[in-house]
């Protein structure tokens, strides 16, 4: 299929095009220079091109994300999506069933998602659900650092033996990168326990979070991934925990060469001062100002949006805090060797003193930090709030005055301790392309993605909004419904959504990283690990890996380690 785009005002930071009137070409799936012959043309004149939408976070498939749906029937009676004749029914609403997922996304313009977090021995259940969700690529996040096998290596400091061992799980299980879920913290909460800081000990490893974290990011060096590590870090949920997450920061600052070496996640649930729930405050201010004197790290927001939500995390020790606090129904699992998980449904009041400043936290730190290639949009979904929100938070990212509707009815003490009211700031249309599709596929190395440029897949999304006669500031409402339903959502060179409903039914690759790890280290370092794997786990090592022909569209990227 050949596509033509014509006169769109076209926003692709990666390439720096800040709102040009261009032609965009695609013939076989890509972007090329010029294309001739039968071609189909879309008018995009008065309308906004931008590469197809990247989320580097959300929890969208795996055994934690389908156990919410079952704990959450009430979550899906309203929310239900008729069969057509193009699109499968399902249902919604925090925790949408795997093709609604998939429609959702692309309705917005979205066309890559990155599952958030998976732990290795429940992949196999992420790689079903993520086959299951059409029209998007997708990937999976590891989780290892609460590992046994791993904190063995890690204490030990046998660093190389540990990147070959993940390494190996990698690419046993088709992983995408590292995940870390409250280091250490989750090893101990098998015991009743947690940690308070990064330099607690974690018994039986006798190993910190601090030595964690470091082991961590420099194995990933090592391995030459192509994102960083990406940290859930201690103490999430917690006042007081902004310190925390600095620490967390700051422990990693001799790694790096220049280089960004750390994405932090959902940095709106660490950004907490006060020493109670009566006392919570923003740490917005200490948090922006570090990562402005910081070029090695990059965040994303995790921002709060009023109304329900499905917690879900890895990091069970914090779903027990909520679920005293909240009283409401939970799930706590154990993950044998590797990682727990819970579910705690919840909802988001704006009269509730600590859900206001939560709200507030997030969107202070995206206007505070000055550069917008180092700090994402995303929910953190369902967690914080649903994907299909992104419209929203992009209102209040390009609107002072959007976000002094929502001002008026938070709790008042909330609002006195804010400092939002104050801040001016209102993000440009490049800005938002920046946050929600060109820097996100830069952190995770997805090279082909996030830009309009030769070669780059033909990912594209247009929106019926003119940005040459539209103020935002004022008119954030039009800007909201255009980023709700794209005028054209096109994956891989096809038309998949017209004027916000599902045109075609598509099914995108899956990325994962197969990493070449010098074969004697492999060797002897399975071997040693075999051993460990039958004390530790109730499943043989034959029966862990995934076969890249259980996947439906294998997309690995080839990596040649530092090892």
């Amino acid at each position: 299929m050949k596509i033509l785009i014509k006169n769109g005002y076209v926003y692709d930071p990666l390439n720096k095009i800040d709102g040009e009137i261009m032609d965009i070409a695609i013939e076989n799936g890509k972007i090329v220079e010029s294309i001739s012959g039968e071609v189909i043309e879309i008018d995009a004149k008065n309308m906004i091109v931008m590469p197809g939408g990247v989320d580097l976070h959300s929890h969208i498939a795996g055994s934690k994300v389908n156990s919410g749906r079952l704990l959450r029937p009430e979550d899906h009676y309203k929310d239900i999506e008729k069969k057509t004749n193009i699109r499968r029914s399902g249902v919604g609403h925090t925790i949408p069933s795997t093709y609604t997922t998939g429609y959702r996304y692309s309705e917005m313009g979205y066309t890559t998602v990155m599952e958030a977090a998976t732990p290795p021995l429940k992949t196999r259940h992420t790689h079903e659900e993520l086959n299951d969700i059409p029209m998007i690529d997708k990937g999976c996040l590891t989780v290892l650092d609460n590992n046994w096998i791993v904190l063995d290596y890690l204490s030990k400091n046998e660093l190389e033996k540990c990147a070959a061992y993940i390494g190996w799980i990698l690419n046993a299980v088709k992983g995408y990168g590292i995940k870390i879920v409250n280091p250490g913290g989750v090893e101990l909460w098998g015991w009743g326990k947690n940690v308070k800081t990064i330099d607690d000990q974690v018994p039986p490893f006798n190993i910190t979070p601090r030595e964690i974290i470091r082991g961590l990011c420099k194995i990933n060096k090592m391995l030459n991934l192509p994102h960083t590590i990406h940290l859930h870090t201690n103490n999430l949920g917690t006042p007081g925990n902004y310190r925390t997450l600095i620490e967390s920061m700051k422990c990693v600052s001799d790694l790096s060469n220049g280089s960004i070496i750390l994405h932090v996640t959902h940095v709106q649930f660490c950004g907490y001062k006060g020493y109670s729930w009566i006392t919570l405050s923003s740490g917005a201010e200490e948090i922006a100002k570090f990562v402005n004197e910081n070029k090695y790290v990059t965040l994303d927001l995790g921002q709060i949006v009023f109304g329900d939500a499905t917690t879900m995390t890895a990091d069970g020790p914090f779903q027990y805090i909520l679920y005293s606090l909240s009283k409401n129904k939970w799930i706590n699992s154990d993950v044998e060797a590797e990682t727990s998980a819970g579910i705690v449904p919840y909802r988001f009041k704006k009269k509730n003193y600590v859900n206001a400043i939560q709200w507030s936290i997030g969107l202070e730190i995206a206007l505070l930090i000055k550069d917008p290639w180092r700090v994402f949009l995303t929910t953190d979904h369902p967690n914080a709030g649903l994907f299909t929100s992104y419209p929203k938070l992009i209102a209040w990212l390009m609107s002072k005055k959007a976000r002094e509707k929502i001002l008026e009815k938070v709790n008042k003490r909330a609002k006195s301790k804010m400092i939002l009211p104050s801040l001016e700031r209102e993000y440009t249309f490049y800005e938002i392309a920046i946050v929600t599709r060109a820097g996100t596929a830069r952190a995770l190395g997805l090279k082909n993605k996030g830009h309009l440029g030769i070669g780059a897949d033909a990912d594209v999304a247009i929106y019926d909004v003119n940005p040459k006669e539209i103020n935002p500031s004022k008119e954030y409402k039009k800007v909201r419904k255009a980023f709700r339903k794209a005028a054209y959502t096109i994956k891989d060179g096809k038309i998949v959504c017209k004027n916000g409903e599902i045109a075609e039914n598509i099914f995108g690759k899956t990325y994962w990283v197969n990493v070449d790890i010098p074969k004697d280290l492999l060797v002897s370092t399975i071997s040693e690990v075999k051993g460990k794997f039958e004390e530790y786990y109730t499943v043989k090592m034959e029966n862990y890996a995934i076969h890249e022909n259980e996947l439906l569209k294998s997309a690995p990227l080839k990596i040649n380690s530092n090892l």
